[in-house]
């Protein structure tokens, strides 16, 4: 049965894991020893690193991507090892992001991900035949699996069940005990908060005589003879079960037993968990997001500190394929995660749920406790944000933004921001990629309330949009409040020149005079973007971050800004893919001079890596369709006298079943196809190529 709670406890659960992994992240191995963490931090309370924004980290990235085999493959089913697979090759850019690629034989993941390219299957891929015992039993197979859990809520076999076929893609033994474990513990939390249950309920899925069964009874075991001190257990994990014994980079046992620690420590108090779990060293990060999920389910929202809660501020970036689901709000995932788990439970999900879910616009109605859908201010001396339960346009939640003592003149930006460059953030962890959640064409539009306490006049509010390379801000016409009243504010985005957008809301200004000065909040509630896109890349305005070209991924191929011109070197396929990754009927435009190569073409409705399709020159005076599933298959093709060193405009138009590719204005090809409906655009090639692309535009129909 699907608790009552159900979407609250998958979005504490969700937050929990990634606060773990924020507080853990900084003081992770090899430099970080337990030593150095204790002598330097001591105790731990809060996060010890600020971040600009915190960037992608592969305990992230394989929970959310991996888990969409249910939508490509596992449909109507339980899932497979061989699902799991599809998802690895099809959302990672090879050697880039997703999870850490320190070589062959030595990571893991990068092990399973080339025996899979080189087509060994899942679970062939990640057995301990295939790699060996070491390679095989390190970490990876249990910090991968959250998101399992949370679709399986109150039933730990099915939770371990799924997580088992999700961790055979790369590990065998211990390691695929650890997502049976962890999967069935996060699943129990939704029907208790006893920890003891939960841990007895995580070892109930595994052998009794493995190790990792073993690791954990003897830290129940010193817990039960020392209860206070959990440095004292730590110290005979590391005398017992320590690296020196399970070696590899990573191994699972002492980890498991680490998490183990932290949670009969931590005495079902989530915040305790994660930071004893980050204090035991060892691999940090992993260890405090995954019992960052258990506990963040068996406490609830209520449970969480604020410390360790506002600095998330609703938001996660992750470091796949798509820069559009890139781009995380955490409180719509838990809405995703929600109605999957119903899916899973073949029970009927709220309405209400289904309703104010959208994964193809933004959509922030500010319900869950404590929401507050990554909303930011510019100016935190005049203004700050927070949840509120006191006034909402619908239903029983708002963001709440209060402002205190501005005089004529003075403004604060209280806005989305749904684009990042380099800059925005601290470090360069697994090199995430972005494509704008916003785009011209579009329509922002929300609710607000103007409560205000003092002035002498009312407040203004101004929508805007800025614009990344420029900072320039297209500021709309100002709007005066009404006091105790809410209107409805809404803008069309204006054209951004090729430029992206990476801040959308309003600017507050403040009308009164000196004295008195303007007191008071405002009440912003359902606020969108969505609406049909149609825009241009300008390629002047674009940057180099994080290897790619913005706002594209790349997967292979040397890319780089040449001239006004996105250009790329291969000698091997290459793609690079941007744009809303589900947008279903558009045209896209581009220009390409083709400098070596047969192949030069156009992605539509692209969904990885794997899945799409390609469109473009093909040989000598050809033009040719594919299909990529898994592999290319020619759809249909064409003679088209085509040269080397020559612009070329192709516009390729996808529309209900239909795929049409234009050359200089000219119909070349027309075809229907049915197999994806919806993706993401770029450019690419089936060879070693170099070309010139300039001049996109994007209209969707």
């Amino acid at each position: 049965m699907i608790p009552s709670n159900y979407l609250e406890k998958v979005y504490a659960g969700y937050l929990g894991m990634n606060i773990g992994i924020r507080l853990g992240a900084p003081v992770e191995p090899t430099i970080w020893t337990y030593e150095r963490i204790k002598n330097t931090y001591g105790e731990i309370t809060d996060y010890v690193k600020e971040f600009k924004n915190f960037a992608a980290d592969d305990d992230a990235n394989g929970p959310y991507y991996f888990l969409r085999a249910l939508y490509d493959d596992a449909v109507d089913r339980d899932i497979t090892s061989n699902d799991v697979a599809r998802a690895w090759l099809n959302y990672a850019r090879e050697g880039i992001g997703m999870f850490w690629w320190g070589g062959y034989g030595v990571s893991t993941e990068h092990t399973a991900y080339i025996n899979l390219k080189k087509g060994i299957p899942a679970p062939q891929s990640g057995s301990i035949e295939q790699n060996g015992l070491i390679i095989a039993e390190q970490i990876g197979g249990q910090i991968f699996i959250d998101t399992w859990g949370l679709v399986n809520p109150c039933n730990p076999k099915k939770a371990a069940d799924f997580g088992e076929a999700a961790a055979r893609v790369s590990h065998d033994g211990e390691g695929v005990l650890g997502a049976r474990f962890f999967c069935a513990a996060i699943s129990k939390a939704f029907e208790t908060s006893d920890i003891r249950e939960i841990i007895e309920a995580g070892l109930g899925q595994i052998p009794a005589n493995s190790l990792y069964a073993q690791v954990a009874r003897a830290v129940l075991e010193f817990h039960a003879q020392q209860p206070d001190d959990f440095r004292a257990c730590r110290d005979m994990l590391e005398r017992d079960w320590g690296y020196d014994k399970y070696t590899g980079v990573c191994h699972i046992i002492p980890n498991a037993g680490v998490c183990v620690l932290a949670m009969i420590y931590g005495q079902g108090d989530f915040n305790r968990t994660v930071e004893i779990a980050t204090m035991c060293g060892w691999d940090t990060d992993c260890n405090a997001g995954n019992v960052g999920t258990v506990l963040g389910v068996a406490c609830g929202l209520e449970g969480i500190a604020d410390k360790y809660r506002k600095p998330i501020n609703d938001s996660i970036v992750m470091s796949g394929i798509s820069g559009y689901l890139n781009i995380l709000d955490i409180p719509t995932y838990a809405k995703e995660l929600t109605i999957l788990g119903y899916r899973l439970a073949k029970e009927p999900c709220p309405q209400e749920i289904v309703d104010s879910f959208t994964e193809r616009d933004v959509y922030f109605d500010f319900e869950l406790p404590g929401s507050t859908h990554n909303i930011r201010v510019s100016d935190p001396f005049f203004c700050q944000a927070r949840h509120s339960t006191e006034k909402a346009f619908r239903g029983t939640g708002s963001l709440e933004v209060v402002f205190d003592r501005m005089t004529r003149g003075e403004k604060s930006k209280i806005f989305y921001k749904p684009f990042y460059t380099r800059a925005d953030f601290s470090d360069e962890r697994y090199s995430p990629t972005f494509a704008p959640r916003a785009y011209s064409g579009q329509k922002v539009s929300m609710s607000i309330y103007l409560d205000q306490w003092g002035g002498n006049e009312t407040m203004g509010i101004a929508p805007y949009v800025r614009l990344h390379k420029s900072k320039r801000e297209l500021v709309q016409g100002y709007i005066k409040l009404v006091n105790q009243e809410w209107i409805e504010v809404e803008f069309v985005i204006p054209d951004s020149e090729g430029e992206l957008i990476d801040e959308a809301g309003i600017v507050l200004e403040s009308y009164s005079t000196r004295k008195p000065k303007s007191l008071g909040r405002i009440f912003i509630d359902e606020f969108r973007i969505s609406g049909k896109a149609d825009y241009t890349i300008d390629f002047h305005k674009q940057s180099a971050d994080f290897g790619c070209v913005t706002p594209f991924a790349h997967n292979h191929g040397a890319w780089s800004l040449v001239d006004g011109s996105m250009y790329l070197m291969t000698a091997e396929p290459s793609e690079a893919y941007t744009g809303n990754y589900f947008a279903t009927d558009y045209t896209v435009t581009v220009n390409i001079n083709p400098q070596i190569g047969d192949s030069h073409l156009v992605a539509v409705r692209a969904q990885g890596a794997m899945r799409g399709y390609h469109a473009g020159f093909d040989g000598k005076d050809q033009v040719s369709l594919y299909l990529n599933d898994f592999g290319y298959t020619k759809l249909t093709g064409a003679s088209y006298p085509w040269q080397l060193g020559q612009n070329y405009e192709f516009k390729v138009t996808v529309q209900g079943q239909v795929i049409t590719l234009f050359v200089n204005g000219e119909q070349i090809l027309q075809h229907t196809d049915g197999t994806f409906g919806y993706g993401m655009y770029g450019v690419s090639t089936l060879g070693a190529a170099r070309a010139y692309y300039s001049n996109i535009r994007v209209t969707e129909l």
